[in-house]
């Protein structure tokens, strides 16, 4: 049988692994940053109107351009952007990897803040992009010189922004992003796939739009709408900035079914967003919770939280999951993540993960502080 080492594949993908998350049915999945709240029936309803509306009209191509969903995402975002700042795709991962194959390439290079979102890494070997871990302040935090001061080493052609990032969900100051768009040669991509999580008053970095070409301010509808499973993410940035992205994406790349569909959650943003109170205040359940056992979680901004202080975190990932309990292994050390669900959810979690508290007689023994 044909292994991928027999394949004539790319020598610069062999030895990679793709993109992957545990995808187990368990009663409470907290595993992958899903808005874990159901979309309200009314809304659902007028979503599926819409949809039925366009499937009469699926012998035809979609509007090309997507200049509804264009001009709905612009006022969602306000700041006075203009549809032709807006470009949207099929979920974030998406518009990033569009982002690359018109900005990056053999030849150039990315830069990230390690730990972040492991798809920049793998987008930009996708795309032929030699990609660059920078890195971090203690309790992964980025300030204003240690980021200016990658820039400078590196001069990348893009650079990658996580406020807040994943998975350490740590906010990114704007002062910070402020210091990198106008140190930065290249193109400067702020990932505010989180950003309706943020603290009420957190300023996004579409405010620094203005004056900065270069700027890229990309979302998703996959979080705080609630909308993983429709795939829809979008970026807000100059109008000459967008239509280089013409040059690389696929024709008719979004349908004329998830066009209806974001159309549909757009048009009832506020309910769609009334959840994103009660998320934030699980997150901060969970938070105090976990400092209270003795466990070591990092500050969040987004809809999950990054918890140090497990001594083996494997087997307590496997023992939560045999209770069906499903939280996220990243990797990193003495650490596991956890996303904020429902209260129940939420309650679910934080009884189980008593057991394995630091110190507490029964445990996995002596604990270490993640560094």
């Amino acid at each position: 049988m044909t292994s991928l080492d027999d394949l004539p594949i790319r020598d610069d993908l062999r030895g990679k692994s793709p993109y992957g998350a545990p995808q187990k049915v368990v009663p409470v999945a907290l595993n992958v940053n899903e808005n874990t709240h159901p979309i309200p029936e009314d809304v659902a309803h007028d979503i599926v109107a819409r949809v039925a509306a366009a499937i009469i009209g699926l012998n035809r191509y979609p509007d090309r351009e997507f200049t509804e969903l264009r001009t709905a995402l612009a006022a969602y975002l306000g700041h006075g952007l203009d549809p032709a700042q807006i470009w949207a795709a099929n979920g974030s991962n998406e518009v990033l990897q569009h982002l690359l194959q018109a900005f990056g390439g053999p030849g150039r290079r990315a830069l990230g803040f390690a730990p972040t979102y492991s798809m920049y890494t793998l987008l930009s070997a996708g795309t032929g992009t030699e990609w660059i871990a920078a890195g971090r302040d203690d309790e992964y935090e980025l300030s204003p010189e240690t980021a200016v001061a990658a820039i400078r080493e590196h001069d990348p052609g893009v650079v990658f922004l996580c406020a807040p990032n994943n998975p350490t969900g740590t906010p990114l100051s704007i002062e910070t992003i402020r210091a990198v768009a106008d140190e930065a040669r290249g193109i400067v991509i702020v990932d505010e796939a989180y950003h309706e999580f943020a603290d009420p008053g957190t300023p996004s970095a579409l405010t620094l739009l203005p004056g900065h070409p270069r700027l890229v301010v990309s979302r998703t509808m996959s979080k705080a709408f609630a909308f993983a499973g429709a795939r829809v993410g979008y970026l807000a940035a100059d109008p000459a900035l967008t239509d280089a992205l013409r040059l690389v994406r696929l024709p008719y790349h979004l349908s004329a079914l998830t066009q209806a569909a974001a159309l549909g959650a757009l048009a009832h943003s506020g309910e769609m967003l009334a959840m994103v109170d009660e998320i934030r205040a699980q997150r901060e359940r969970i938070f105090d919770e976990l400092a209270r056992l003795g466990f070591h979680p990092y500050r969040s901004g987004s809809n999950f939280v990054l918890f140090g202080g497990v001594d083996d975190p494997h087997a307590v990932f496997e023992a939560l999951l045999e209770q069906g309990i499903l939280i996220r292994d990243i990797g990193l050390p003495n650490s596991l993540r956890v996303t904020a669900g429902t209260e129940t959810e939420t309650t679910a979690f934080l009884e189980a993960i008593a057991a394995f508290a630091p110190g507490r007689p029964g445990s996995d023994g002596p604990n270490r502080m993640a560094s």
